[in-house]
């Protein structure tokens, strides 16, 4: 779903980029429930709730759908991080180690490349551990909009 999309109902107007909004008539006249029986005021009453779940549902996949995309992305980095920093780990550290050679013996010079990849996987694995945490925020939106329907049903009719 993009940014811009809307969820439409009667009485209920859901957008994924912004407000929510509901009309507690369910978008029906007052004189149309003032002259309906009964039976159909609460038909009416559990359409337009109904209608008000199945869009909040629609909220809540497209908010969760946001998240996976952000953890993936997270993964797909880390993954790359890996494989290069194997990949550098593999070709650099023997150039640098034999390069070390030449004024050290070949175990401190192996030591001291060890060390450098170690600081490089650090800062690697600390940008990829960041972009997962920041994946996943709270559905705010959806837990806004779900209080506002508790207390909307709560309150008293007169």
């Amino acid at each position: 779903m993009s940014g811009s999309e809307r969820l439409d109902t009667p009485g209920v107007s859901l957008s994924t980029s912004g407000a929510t909004s509901y009309d507690a008539n369910g978008g029906h006249d007052d004189l149309e429930v003032e002259n309906s029986s009964l039976g159909d005021i609460v038909g009416r009453l559990t359409s337009d709730f109904s209608q008000l779940m199945r869009a909040e549902i629609a909220l809540a996949k497209a908010e969760a759908k946001e998240e996976v995309k952000d953890a993936g992305k997270g993964v797909g980095l880390l993954a790359g991080a890996g494989y290069a920093g194997h990949l550098l780990v593999l070709f650099l550290s023997l150039a640098l180690m034999f390069l070390l050679d030449v004024w050290l013996p070949i175990g401190w010079a192996a030591l001291i490349v060890g060390v450098l990849w170690g600081i490089v996987a650090f800062v690697l694995q600390a940008s990829g551990r960041k972009n997962l945490q920041r994946a996943t925020p709270p559905m705010t939106e959806t837990v806004e909009t779900l209080k506002e329907d508790a207390q909307w049903a709560k309150r008293p009719r007169g």
